[in-house]
């Protein structure tokens, strides 16, 4: 009987882009201004990406585009979210048994926490031009810095896998 070994880096292949933008807009917002700038229609996507990590769960809000005959699906992600903790503590006195909430941030991509959005482009060919679509994204106004991201070298691109 012939033995068939799957190697691990079959499975490491990547194939898409990652484009990291620091803006101050709301995801709506930057969603619409790229709608205008680039030919694409990008719509919220009813389901959010959850995270869930040793403190909680977080859920971060996605907006799609899908273009069949390109076969490219272009994601806007958020990358910053606040989650609530709470932590209850018993006190004697005049604070006895107070419920505490207190909100931290999380991030989708923790290794770039400045970083506000995502917009991941999957592809099957090299026909898109991460450049130009930078370029492209740089003009809308309240955008501070757009550029391309290295995927191979992120440690949670896992979490880029939804």
């Amino acid at each position: 009987m012939a033995v068939h070994k799957l190697h691990y880096e079959e499975f490491d292949e990547i194939d898409y882009h990652l484009i990291a933008i620091h803006t101050s807009l709301e995801d709506y917002r930057l969603a619409y201004y790229i709608n205008q700038n680039l030919p694409i229609n990008l719509r919220k996507n009813d389901c959010n990406i959850q995270i869930s990590n040793k403190d909680g769960e977080a859920q971060f809000t996605r907006f799609i585009y899908e273009d069949e005959k390109a076969g490219i699906t272009w994601d806007l992600i958020q990358n910053k979210n606040d989650m609530l903790l709470s932590s209850q503590q018993v006190n004697q006195g005049l604070f006895a048994e107070t419920n505490n909430k207190f909100s931290t941030k999380i991030y989708f991509i923790p290794e770039f926490k400045k970083v506000d959005y995502f917009l991941k482009i999957e592809n099957d060919s090299e026909t898109v031009d991460v450049s130009e679509i930078a370029n492209q994204i740089k003009k809308i106004e309240r955008i501070s810095t757009v550029y391309a991201v290295e995927v191979e070298n992120m440690k949670s691109k896992n979490n880029l896998i939804f």
